[in-house]
């Protein structure tokens, strides 16, 4: 990968009676970066910072969040104009190439992915093993963990056509296992994919047809599967794609690291965020049980949490929940749902946009608020939406490895510490201590 910044000047740091000076570099977007990784040896000191609220772990021309403006850019298209216009395999490919598909280009592209979404017959014998009360997100994390084992010829991560073959597969193949962890987890038989389905379709019909009746396709649902696809395919350095970077800094399999990441998105701080979003509208109910619950989440005292609001990066109306929100309104209408669900949601996002405690602390609704009503209105339960999560993150996260093994810069990952253990001191036997 090309390095793109621009050196545009020094920042100085004064430590005892030393002046060091360090590169301050400017991107394309985004605040302008001070250059540490020379402080140690420079100083002998570490920077500091939980979280990593304040430090950038590379470069990259993936995606760009401005959370002042609400503004997402995959490659620089906007997020919305992605969701209205392109399809999820368009994404797949401009997240990956860096440039949106001409028309031989998409056609090569879905047909070398169709072709890729069968599983080995012996996969299905890991599923097995699993208890049916598993977590499909276990099932997940261990399954593609396991493809590893089933093509070693991907190991190579800098080999560019191995990189593109391990990508290709592990997208292609995610539905095909989130379908199969869902239809295990109801005790159903598995659905094979079919050649002349398009992405979203034919995962839709892998997790709801069966074998005593035709599956009939409904385009609003695909349509809406789709966008959540989108919606969700990247979201710059966030904890997954932090540590599939991280585990993939060792040359590890892309398949062991793809795992990782569906561990590390599991966590309800982060994946699971849609399903405690869904709890919670459950839980409150009815809309004139709003106001009590609006009073718990202004106490500090109450354990209680509204879900669904507020963003780590975006301080702005998260700009995929627009999306969904309009979403989520197509899908209620089409099914005819008459679900309390979306009056507390809107009643909710009004409060949120006008209360002065919401709008001093930036509040604004983000797009777990909506995806978890639209997934529950197609028919998934509740521990299927983390899944649904990670087969779109998987776009992300192979495109963001290909990124990494590509740039020259890039090193195996290992973050420093501030020690505050017990000094040094020896060993005494156990009958003197």
């Amino acid at each position: 990968m090309e390095n793109k910044t621009k050196l545009k000047g020094t920042a100085k740091l004064q430590i005892d009676n030393k002046t060091v000076e360090l590169p301050i570099y400017e991107g394309t977007a985004g605040p302008d970066v001070i250059d540490v990784k020379k402080l140690y040896a420079e100083t002998g000191h570490f920077t500091l910072d939980p979280g990593f609220t304040s430090t950038g772990s590379c470069e990259s021309q993936i995606t760009f969040i401005d959370g002042e403006k609400g503004e997402l850019l995959h490659r620089g298209y906007p997020i919305d104009q992605l969701a209205e216009q392109a399809d999820f395999i368009e994404v797949c490919y401009l997240l990956y190439y860096g440039e949106l598909p001409k028309r031989d280009e998409s056609r090569a592209f879905r047909r070398a992915l169709t072709y890729h979404t069968m599983l080995d017959s012996q996969i299905d014998k890991f599923f097995e093993g699993f208890r049916r009360d598993s977590h499909p997100m276990a099932m997940m994390a261990g399954t593609v963990g396991a493809l590893s084992a089933f093509y070693p010829d991907a190991m190579d991560v800098n080999d560019p056509e191995q990189r593109r073959l391990s990508s290709y597969r592990l997208i292609a193949k995610m539905p095909t296992l989130a379908a199969r962890a869902y239809k295990y987890s109801i005790g159903q038989p598995f659905v094979y994919p079919r050649n002349e389905l398009g992405y979203a379709e034919n995962f839709l019909r892998m997790c709801f047809s069966v074998p005593a009746e035709d599956y009939v396709p409904n385009p609003v649902l695909t349509d809406a599967m789709d966008k959540i696809f989108i919606l969700h395919a990247d979201h710059e350095q966030n904890a997954s794609t932090s540590t599939v970077r991280l585990a993939g800094s060792s040359g590890t399999h892309p398949f062991a690291a793809v795992s990782a990441g569906i561990s590390s998105l599991w966590g309800p701080s982060h994946g699971g965020a849609n399903q405690a979003c869904l709890e919670m509208l459950q839980e409150i109910g009815t809309v004139d049980r709003i106001p009590d619950y609006v009073r718990r989440a202004k106490d500090k005292s109450d354990p209680f949490r509204l879900m669904g609001f507020g963003h780590r990066v975006y301080k702005n109306f998260d700009p995929r929940a627009k999306v969904m929100q309009k979403t989520a309104r197509e899908v209620l209408d089409d099914l005819g749902v008459k679900t309390p669900l979306l009056k507390v949601a809107q009643e909710l996002e009004k409060i949120a946009l006008e209360d002065e405690y919401f709008v001093e602390k930036k509040l604004y609704p983000n797009v777990d608020f909506y995806s978890g009503i639209i997934l529950n209105a197609i028919g998934f339960p509740t521990s299927m939406f983390t899944v649904l999560f990670a087969l779109a993150r998987t776009a992300g996260w192979v495109s963001q490895l290909n990124e990494m093994n590509q740039d020259k810069t890039q090193r195996i990952g290992r973050p420093r510490q501030i020690y505050t253990g017990a000094p040094r001191r020896d060993y005494v036997s156990a009958d003197h201590r």
